[in-house]
């Protein structure tokens, strides 16, 4: 049966938070001439196999309505080895001018822009009865629109042995804290043909985090992200098994869950999916520098080989963390001064004073909501993208940025650190001098929607924000009457430290569709 990539972007990636950013009006590829490009991924299909269905990412030099959207596959050099064929769409929509070639355009107008967007011209990519182990060759694939310069990508497509690596049922766990555990690292051979080699891919929650750093894996800082079996020979019916030990974060939450999942992988997938990671700029992490984690003994490697079954690769870890380890967020408010008539620079939003950080990657949920009242005499004329017009029952996600309004909500990131401080910045024209002009910055507000609600000291999550202050006053810090001042900007950019969990769940079938990335201008 042939398998959809599963489409999961976090929040991975980990890169951004979940907030959807307004963009800038899209402008009309015949208003004005953009440059088009395409990622198409490479591709490993198992012989005597269904194939694999996959669809380019497609971009543009900037935001813009097109018409006449089309994507040509080329699949000329694959001739006899591999058909392309059109997957969930009329056939009306695809047509082959020539042999091997198979030319597929959208009717309606569609929205572009350089963050890019899969899911478009979906085919299928198959196997022929003559194709055998080692065949490999190149697909061509050029997308074009009206008014639009076209761009090419080539993709390399290549025929193995068909395998089944399976994982193991989820494993439960426990510890505090700081504590440790081991988890099994399970693959198994539940098809007919041999395994030769595999690569394993992590998806763990940032507090569950590798005691030992070997050198056939892979890290990023304390993230476990991959490790890789060259040598490992797996007869059909067999099992191979390690252990790997882990340290629970001190800073993990407490009671609560973390979680984490892998997934098994052929070598020639996986070399499919880091040129993949690699496009986007995602690193597969540096190798450790301990021993070799060992499954099995050494034996040689030939020709490709592709998963029949990729439904079966995963396998699952629930830890549940033990104690009591909760999470003070506080309002940063901001005391700034000006002459009527020019725009002031107010700094805002929220920090974790810990002792636990906040991970909400599982559900791509912010941490918590940040509602800002504009104070009086003042109009906002600058607006980050992450903070929508706010009428205290929902917010305007239409006009995101929109400046004008008297309140907002601002979206932080799905994570923050003990320590760490997010905030943004409002532009305020002060129309008329007011001394104590106040404004309020409030998070945790209450509302039906996912995010942070077990705040261990809710008497500061609320923070002035002063125009003008005179006397005593000063900015709000957070501390529940807004005294203090104003504080520094720190901590770790989360908002730009990519990781590759959020796409591991396309990993398995060779096809990596994404859904349209997002910016996030959260200030970590």
């Amino acid at each position: 049966m042939l398998t959809h990539s599963t489409r999961r972007w976090l929040a991975g990636l980990g890169v951004a938070g979940a907030i959807v950013a307004a963009a800038a009006t899209p402008a009309s590829a015949e208003e004005s001439a953009v440059d088009l490009g395409l990622y198409f991924a490479d591709t490993t299909l198992a012989v005597d196999s269904e194939g694999k269905i996959d669809s380019p990412i497609l971009y543009s030099s900037e935001p813009v309505v097109l018409h006449g959207l089309s994507v040509r596959y080329d699949y000329r050099d694959l001739a006899g080895t591999v058909t392309v064929k059109p997957e969930g769409m009329p056939s009306g929509d695809c047509t082959s001018p020539e042999e091997n070639v198979l030319v597929c355009t959208d009717p309606f107008e569609v929205g572009l822009d350089d963050w890019g967007i899969g899911g478009y011209f979906s085919v299928v990519l198959a196997p022929t009865g003559d194709a055998k182990d080692g065949d490999t060759g190149e697909l061509k694939v050029t997308v074009g629109a009206e008014g639009a310069t076209s761009a090419t990508h080539t993709a390399t497509v290549r025929v193995g042995e068909g395998v089944d690596l399976a994982g193991r049922t989820e494993v439960k766990r426990s510890a505090a804290p700081g504590g440790t555990f081991t988890a099994p690292l399970t693959v198994r051979n539940v098809g007919t043909t041999t395994a030769k080699g595999a690569v394993v891919i992590f998806d763990h929650d940032r507090a569950v985090r590798p005691s030992e750093k070997f050198n056939n894996c892979t890290y990023e800082g304390d993230e476990l992200r991959t490790c890789r079996f060259d040598s490992l020979i797996a007869a059909p019916g067999e099992n191979w098994t390690s252990a790997v030990n882990y340290t629970l974060g001190k800073d993990a939450y407490a009671p609560g869950k973390e979680y984490g999942y892998h997934n098994w992988m052929t070598v020639a997938e996986f070399e499919d999916f880091a040129a993949y990671l690699d496009n986007l700029g995602i690193s597969v992490g540096k190798p450790g520098n301990g021993g070799n984690l060992t499954l099995t003994k050494a034996g040689a490697l030939s020709g490709f080989q592709a998963d029949t079954n990729p439904d079966n690769n995963w396998s699952g870890m629930e830890v549940s963390v033990t104690g009591k380890n909760g999470v003070d967020l506080a309002a940063i408010g901001d005391s700034v001064t000006g002459k009527a008539g020019e725009v002031v620079n107010a700094t805002v939003g929220v920090r974790n004073n810990g002792p636990a950080s906040l991970d909400f990657n599982r559900s791509g949920s912010p941490v918590t909501k940040i509602d800002v009242t504009v104070p009086t005499g003042t109009t906002a004329v600058e607006v980050p993208e992450v903070c929508v017009p706010f009428d205290g029952e929902q917010g305007d996600w239409d006009n995101a940025g929109k400046p004008g309004e008297k309140t907002y909500r601002c979206w932080p990131d799905v994570y923050i650190a003990a320590g760490e401080e997010q905030t943004v910045e409002f532009g305020l024209r002060i129309d008329k001098v007011v001394p104590n002009a106040t404004g309020t910055v409030t998070i945790n507000a209450k509302c039906e929607c996912e995010g942070f609600t077990e705040d261990i000291k809710p008497a500061n999550d609320t923070a002035k924000l002063l125009v003008n202050a005179t006397g005593g006053n000063g900015g709000g810090n957070g501390d529940g009457d807004g005294d203090g001042g104003t504080l520094p900007i720190t901590g770790e950019n989360t908002a730009l430290v990519a990781g590759i969990g959020g796409l591991l769940l396309a990993a398995g079938v060779g096809g990596y569709v994404v859904a349209r990335r997002r910016r996030t201008r959260f200030v970590a």
